[in-house]
């Protein structure tokens, strides 16, 4: 074993001495494809993340991603109108296969949990957790930042480590089960152990939980490809966001006003209440710290993990009893087999005779 890989695989059995138990989430959304020509055998590549709430926001980041490709990318009116095919019953079905110019794309379900201590307590980024070289602070930052999932190969005969192996033994009949759960809920997670035997573990994303007096965590933020990612998205939030969502700086203020720099003109409260969040965040950015406290809550960045379950066919799609805050519509104007953009159509409108 390589000397990184044997550094990470002590960090996951400390890991697994000190966090225990799992905290299960719920259900993340995303679409895989495989292109049997290219990938061949089992192998799929993520191409929307999978970190959407419901099934509905990845079939709506796959219309978008074909509707794009078709403006962009189509190299003929054939191409273009294959595309443009896809993203016509995108926009009127809940569909969760489809196949275009020999590329299978799939909505895949994802479980997320975290481990937890016997305190229950969330576990932080561990040690050998992706970081970058020279932490980087500025505004734009989020913008150069890696993309959760981006270009991850889903493939389930990949090579494990030992410890990644026994996780993944342990995690097979992994199922929701008491009375917390909907019976449909119940019966589909039980009917997924059989038809999607396998799980594959999707690498460990980061994201922000609080808690506050009543000590439950709750999340505070989507998911980030690294801890760093996530220690920016909460310098961000204490020093911008949340002064703003509390009343101490108006919303109307100049962009650059925020906790360590604020307007002239604040009471004595508002400044010693922004000063507190100013130093919390500025904690952050002393070393590797991973939790914080302000105004009597507590801020920690935690590591989250994904299950995907694998079946004879590949990845589990949503289920039955897997709901959707809205339902299919068109997303996007109306772009035509020579790839013109009708700024003035919405993508459903049939062209004017």
């Amino acid at each position: 074993m390589e000397p990184v890989e044997a550094a990470m695989e002590a960090d996951a059995r400390d890991a697994a001495a000190s966090h225990s138990a799992l905290a299960i989430r719920g259900p993340l959304f995303g679409v895989a494809a495989q292109n049997r020509d290219q990938d061949g055998g089992r192998r799929w590549r993520v191409v929307v993340e999978v970190t959407h709430g419901c099934p509905q926001q990845a079939r709506d980041a796959l219309n978008s991603l074909l509707w794009f490709r078709a403006k962009d990318e189509a190299k003929s009116r054939q191409e273009r109108r294959a595309l443009l095919a896809a993203v016509a019953r995108l926009q009127a079905e809940c569909v969760d296969e489809l196949t275009v110019l020999g590329t299978r794309y799939r909505v895949v379900r994802a479980e997320e949990y975290a481990a937890v201590d016997a305190h229950g307590g969330i576990e932080t980024p561990r040690p050998t957790d992706p970081e970058p070289l020279t932490p980087d602070w500025s505004p734009g930052a989020g913008a150069r930042s890696p993309r959760v999932d981006d270009g991850l190969a889903l493939d389930p005969d990949a090579p494990l480590s030992p410890l990644q192996a026994a996780e993944r033994v342990a995690l097979r009949s992994l199922a929701y089960s008491g009375s917390g759960f909907p019976g449909p809920v119940v019966a589909d997670s039980a009917r997924a152990v059989e038809s999607h035997p396998d799980v594959l573990l999707m690498p460990a994303a980061f994201l922000i939980v609080e808690r506050t007096g009543n000590g439950h965590w709750s999340p505070g933020s989507g998911l980030q490809a690294t801890a760093h990612d996530a220690r920016r998205t909460l310098d961000f939030a204490l020093t911008w966001m949340e002064p703003r969502t509390r009343g101490l700086i108006p919303y109307d203020a100049d962009r650059t006003v925020d906790a360590r720099r604020p307007a002239a003109g604040n009471t004595d409260g508002a400044v010693a209440k922004l000063k507190e969040f100013a130093q919390a965040a500025d904690r952050l950015r002393a070393g590797r710290c991973d939790e914080v406290e302000a105004h009597g809550t507590v801020y920690r960045i935690a590591r989250s993990r994904r299950l995907l379950r694998w079946g004879p066919d590949g990845p589990e799609y949503p289920r039955p009893s897997d709901t959707s805050t809205h339902g299919p519509a068109a997303l996007h104007p109306r772009l035509d087999e020579d790839g013109t953009v009708h700024f003035d159509e919405p993508a459903g409108d049939e062209p004017a005779n």
